[in-house]
């Protein structure tokens, strides 16, 4: 996989179906004495729904297509025939996506379980039809209701690679080569820094049942938190694995300090997320192949009583110290997922499809009225809602409306402001004439 095909970041605009209108009808037929309202409700506009694909590794999917927009719903039709709903949008993504919501950074939902689901948009709610609005008072209403839009965001899709164990360390201290012979992974070895791009993940068998995933991240340098180098591109994946392979070049054939330079990822990883920090580590001290036997002695003594911990002498040339590197990471990894399995449920219980969107309108309701040159005006939330949803064109509908705002007190707030029989009331782009 070359760089420009390994894709981790993205920014998508997504948006669920409108929900259709509802329809004015009335039965009209042979040989049938009485009609009546028969306007069907409108569909309900499809839902955006994010799914993690098991064969996916990369967003590079999203790299030409940004927009996702859900079928919307058809309209409600004569006969009480309900508009058809309109096909949910599936957006397959790699395990191990974080979606956020790209206008207040908050993570919306984390899909590292295999097949997991979550809906993003929900569609709009169809409008209901003339059927739903006849009363004994009202038998034949001209009244029908348009439907929900459907949500809509911008999104942050953020892929957070799922490993086992990540090699981490300084540019060409041989991680890509140390997973090369422990893993099935191939990735491009060379003796210049920087030659790992894009993280790469290998499968590590232990036994024929047994095995772990193993991800060479790309070399880190001081800084790498604010960006510096491949930076912070490639930290967010350290997050997801379990266990931190340390890799230094005891060789110092780089002319680096292996300590220091231990150090400094250290700090780089602390400056990044504290929590790296508490993940278990296994410290490798890599090319012992280029050192002699003595001074590898003394450079290995050296290493662990200041670091305090164990370090594992390795030659990605020779093979020296692979099996135990292996086994080590091996049991480091049997622990963790051990005491994961204690905490985690064992049956996970995805989410169920909810309900269609429909903004709700109380039966009792605050607005405003504001006293203005051309007379008074109401508005509020709810009147935009109102508004919005019934067409003041129909007879009805603007009786239906004026009704409710009746019941909420308009003819009690008006005279309380000082209306006066004659004035002018705006509701919309429509106007009433006041009467006591």
């Amino acid at each position: 996989m070359q760089k420009e095909d390994f894709v981790d970041f993205v920014k998508i605009y997504i948006k669920a179906g409108d929900g259709g209108n509802g329809c004015v009808s009335f039965r009209r037929e042979k040989y049938v004495p009485k009609g009546g309202p028969d306007g069907g409700d409108g569909g309900d506009g499809g839902f955006v729904v994010f799914k993690v694909n098991r064969n996916l590794s990369t967003l590079l999917s999203f790299k030409r297509r940004r927009k996702f927009i859900a079928e919307n719903g058809e309209h409600g039709k004569g006969k009480n025939r309900t508009g058809r709903s309109g096909e949910d949008l599936f957006i397959e993504v790699p395990p191990g996506t974080v979606i956020k919501d790209a206008q207040t950074n908050q993570i919306l939902a984390d899909l590292s379980e295999p097949e997991a689901v979550f809906y993003a948009a929900r569609g709009g709610k169809g409008g209901r039809g003339n059927a739903s609005f006849a009363t004994p008072r009202l038998q034949a209403p001209r009244i029908a209701e348009r439907g929900e839009p459907g949500e809509e965001k911008w999104l942050i899709l953020e892929l957070k690679l799922l490993a086992d164990a990540g090699l981490i360390g300084y540019p060409n201290v041989g991680k890509s080569s140390l997973i090369s012979i422990l893993s099935n992974a191939h990735p491009k070895i060379a003796s210049y820094p920087f030659t790992t791009l894009i993280p790469n993940l290998g499968v590590v068998k232990i036994s024929d049942v047994e095995e772990f995933v193993l991800a060479d991240i790309p070399g880190l340098i001081e800084g790498a938190h604010n960006g510096t180098g491949l930076g912070n591109f490639f930290l967010r994946h350290i997050e997801r694995c379990s266990v931190l392979v340390h890799v230094l070049d005891i060789s110092q054939i780089e002319g680096r300090d292996p300590l220091e330079d231990y150090m400094k990822i250290k700090k780089e990883l602390s400056l990044y997320s504290e929590n790296l920090l508490k993940k278990p580590e296994i410290v490798v001290a890599n090319k012992v192949d280029l050192l002699p036997e003595e001074l590898l002695k003394e450079n290995l003594r050296y290493l662990e009583k200041e670091l305090e911990t164990a370090v594992i002498a390795t030659s990605a040339v020779t093979g020296q110290g692979k099996e135990t590197l292996k086994n080590a990471i091996w049991k480091a990894v049997s622990t963790q997922r051990s005491q994961m399995s204690q905490v985690s449920c064992t049956s996970r219980s995805f989410p169920k499809k909810p309900p269609a969107f429909r903004r709700k309108i109380p039966e009792r309701f605050d607005f405003q009225i504001k006293k203005q040159d051309q007379g008074f005006v109401v508005g509020g939330e709810h009147i935009d809602e109102l508004l919005s949803r019934f067409s003041m064109s129909q007879r009805d509908s603007m009786r239906y409306i004026l009704n409710l705002l009746e019941k909420n007190g308009l003819s009690r707030r008006l005279k309380e402001m000082g209306a006066e029989d004659g004035d002018t009331v705006w509701l919309g782009d429509r106007c009433f004439e006041y009467k006591e």
